[in-house]
Order: structure tokens, then C-alpha cells, then sequence
């Protein structure tokens, strides 16, 4: 595609030039190898990194176009997808990591990745350090000679804190490391990291790009050049999307900007609804005035997202109550499909549901997180009215 197309044209038509027979419809190449006329073009095709048409694990047709789309709409050169957002994650930190090196992480993370950096590379001799998002000095602070990763996530989840992409950055390059940002909750029709100046952007493509729970996929979009070392990396580990998955995931892409755009606006007016009821106690919504970083979301994102997270005024048995009282909304983990969906994160927290570990992340017992879907904006504010 030629630059100057808008988002909503590169969804579409990003992987025009990939379709092998004219189809508007791709087809799904359902097949773990693939044949070739002769030996030598065997041989060939097994040393070519990613190459399409050799053996699944090693690349297939349907990955290769969903990939064109989610590089052209991120603003990056390539794309890779994996089979879960954690197979992207847990990828592309081994990849640009080693034994001896430091990375730098925000506090508040996808349980996932924190666990990855405590649990996993801790054991490979990489050293890891939190710090706050908000608090942009801290990164610089905590930045040492053998830093050679930062990791972010914004907004983050669940209390959607909001992180200076660009000043955090420019402190890591300036350091010699690089950047990646996990730009699930915002998707690129809202954020662009790359633009900002991250190297690499991760994405749960379960969530909004997939848009309707109905696969598991993850995403890293770079240069060429990451993308590339990035891969061997993730060929090895083997955590390799499935066809049909990548098909799905091609056809959800189609509608993204129109299903973030309601997403937007319907977590907006709730987020005002709930922040006006007297018995919420406190909204988490980047998009609202209230929030501590309004200002700064407002600067680095064209919209505020689908998520949002509310205190119920009352306790932890209160707040569960609420979810047993709503019609609509499914009580169920994940987020960024069509569907409403809402979880109590102190309930899947290890142990108590108010242990200091989950205080120290922002999670108290009265916390409630929401996924807003495209459902009618007034029968979901009806449904918590009578919920609350």
C-alpha cells in the first residue's frame, strides 16, 4: 500500500498486494507443510527466516497477510504473530535479553509479563526492576550501564495508569536500551507507540484487534531488523499461531477502527454514569477529568479505550453483588470483544483478596474492572443502574 491511507483503509486493504489469485476473501491454507518442484527449492526456502511456504511453524500464507495489516497500521516495517499475546511478549523479551542484562518494567503490569520477568528471565540471570509508571524520573533512576530492555504497558491494567511513552523512551535510548509497549488496552486506532518512539509494539490480539473472543493470538510489530531476531526466537519456542486463528484474526482486523470508535464512546458515558452514582466510589477512566493523567492520555492517544475499572462503595461481597445483579454483562475475564464483560480483580488474586501484593498493585476488594462493548450505550447504563 502507498502512504497517506488513513487506518481505516489499511485494515482493509494493507494486504491487497499478498492475495495470490485475486481473492477478496482469502482463503485458509489449513496445511503444516508445504511441497515444493524440486530439492533445491526445498533447500532454499528452509533457511529463509519466516518464509511462507515451507512448514507452519516456520510461517504460513494466512500469517503473512494479517501480519501486512498489523505492521501498516502500528506504522512499523513488520509484523510477527504467535499464538497467544504472551507467546509475543514472552518472545520478544528473550530475544533482546541475555544472562548479565537488566530490564526495566512498570510496576503495574499484565500479571503475565510480571511473572515472566520474575519467574523466567530472573532465572536466566537477567535482572529486572520496577518502578511507577507516573513517575518518568524513576525510569531515568533506575536505568544502570547494563540496561538493555524497558517495558511498558499503557494504559495498564486494571487501573488504566497512563505512561510518557516519549520522555520514557527518549531515557531509555539515551541509556542504549530499547523499548517495548504493550498497546493492547489502547490498540493502534487510539495509540501509536512506534510514532512516540518505542522499538517494539506488543499486543494481546485475543483482545480488541480479534474484537469478538473468538480466538488466541498475540503480535509484535518492529523493524525489520527486531522482527527478524525477534522470530528465531519465537521459532524456537514454537508458540505458533494456527491458520484459522490468523484468518480470524485477519477478518476481526477488518472492523477495528469502526469497534474501537463505539468502544470509545460507550466507555465514555458510562465512565460519567458511574462516576456520578452515589454509591461508586471512585472511577479509573483515562478519558475522565478526574483522572490523575486526563492531560497526559489526552496528548498521546487519539481515544481513551473500552476498559474502565469503578469502586463500589461497600465491600468485596458488595461489589461481587453488583456482578450477580447485572442482566447484560458477562461476568468473565478478558476484554475488547463486542460483549460487555466484567471481573472482580482482588477474586483472582493469589491467597487473600486483600494481601498487601494486591494493595501494592491498586487492586482493593471493592475494585471492579469492565470491558464496554458496542452493546446500546443507554441499556448498559440502565443494567448498572439497577445493578448498583
Amino acid at each position: 500500500m502507498s502512504d497517506g491511507y488513513g487506518i481505516e483503509t489499511e485494515l482493509i486493504h494493507a494486504d491487497r498486494d499478498a492475495a495470490g489469485y485475486g481473492d477478496v476473501t482469502p482463503p485458509i491454507y489449513q496445511t503444516s507443510t508445504f511441497s515444493f518442484d524440486d530439492a533445491q527449492s526445498m533447500a532454499r526456502a528452509a533457511h529463509a527466516p519466516g518464509f511462507e511456504r515451507f512448514y507452519t511453524r516456520h510461517g504460513n500464507p494466512n500469517h503473512g497477510q494479517v501480519e501486512r495489516v498489523l505492521a501498516a497500521i502500528e506504522g512499523g516495517e513488520a509484523a510477527m504473530v504467535s499464538a497467544s499475546g504472551m507467546g509475543a511478549i514472552s518472545a520478544t523479551a528473550v530475544a533482546l535479553t541475555k544472562a548479565g542484562d537488566h530490564v526495566v518494567a512498570q510496576r503495574v503490569t499484565y500479571a503475565g509479563t510480571r511473572s515472566l520477568l520474575t519467574s523466567v528471565l530472573s532465572r536466566f540471570g537477567v535482572d529486572v526492576t520496577f518502578v511507577d509508571q507516573a513517575d518518568t524520573a524513576a525510569f531515568k533512576m533506575a536505568m544502570r550501564p547494563n540496561t538493555t530492555l524497558v517495558m511498558l504497558e499503557s494504559p495498564s491494567n486494571p487501573l488504566l495508569g497512563i505512561t510518557d511513552i516519549e520522555a520514557v523512551a527518549s531515557i531509555a535510548h539515551d541509556a542504549g536500551a530499547l523499548v517495548t509497549v504493550d498497546n493492547t488496552i489502547a490498540t493502534p486506532v487510539n495509540q501509536r507507540p512506534i510514532g512516540l518512539g518505542a522499538d517494539v509494539v506488543l499486543h494481546s490480539a485475543t483482545k480488541y484487534l480479534g474484537g469478538h473472543s473468538d480466538l488466541i493470538a498475540g503480535v509484535a510489530v518492529s523493524s525489520k531488523a527486531l522482527i527478524a531476531r525477534i522470530w528465531e526466537t519465537h521459532h524456537i519456542l514454537g508458540a505458533t499461531l494456527g491458520p484459522f486463528d490468523a484468518w480470524l484474526l485477519l477478518r476481526g482486523l477488518r472492523t477495528l477502527e469502526m469497534r474501537v470508535a463505539r468502544h470509545n464512546d460507550n466507555a465514555l458515558r458510562l465512565a460519567q454514569f458511574l462516576e456520578n452514582h452515589p454509591r461508586v466510589a471512585r472511577v479509573y477512566y483515562p478519558g475522565l477529568a478526574s483522572h490523575g493523567q486526563h492531560e497526559l492520555a489526552a496528548r498521546q492517544m487519539n481515544g481513551f479505550g473500552g476498559l474502565l475499572s469503578f469502586e463500589v462503595d461497600g465491600t468485596f461481597d458488595d461489589a461481587r453483588r453488583v456482578i450477580d445483579k447485572l442482566s447484560l454483562v458477562h461476568s468473565a475475564v478478558s476484554l475488547g470483544g463486542v460483549e460487555s464483560l466484567i471481573a472482580q480483580p482482588a477474586a483472582m488474586w493469589p491467597n487473600i483478596p486483600d494481601s498487601p501484593e494486591s494493595r501494592l498493585m491498586g487492586i482493593i476488594p471493592s475494585l471492579l474492572r469492565l470491558s464496554v462493548g458496542v452493546e446500546r450505550i443507554e441499556d448498559l447504563i440502565a443494567d448498572f443502574d439497577r445493578a448498583l
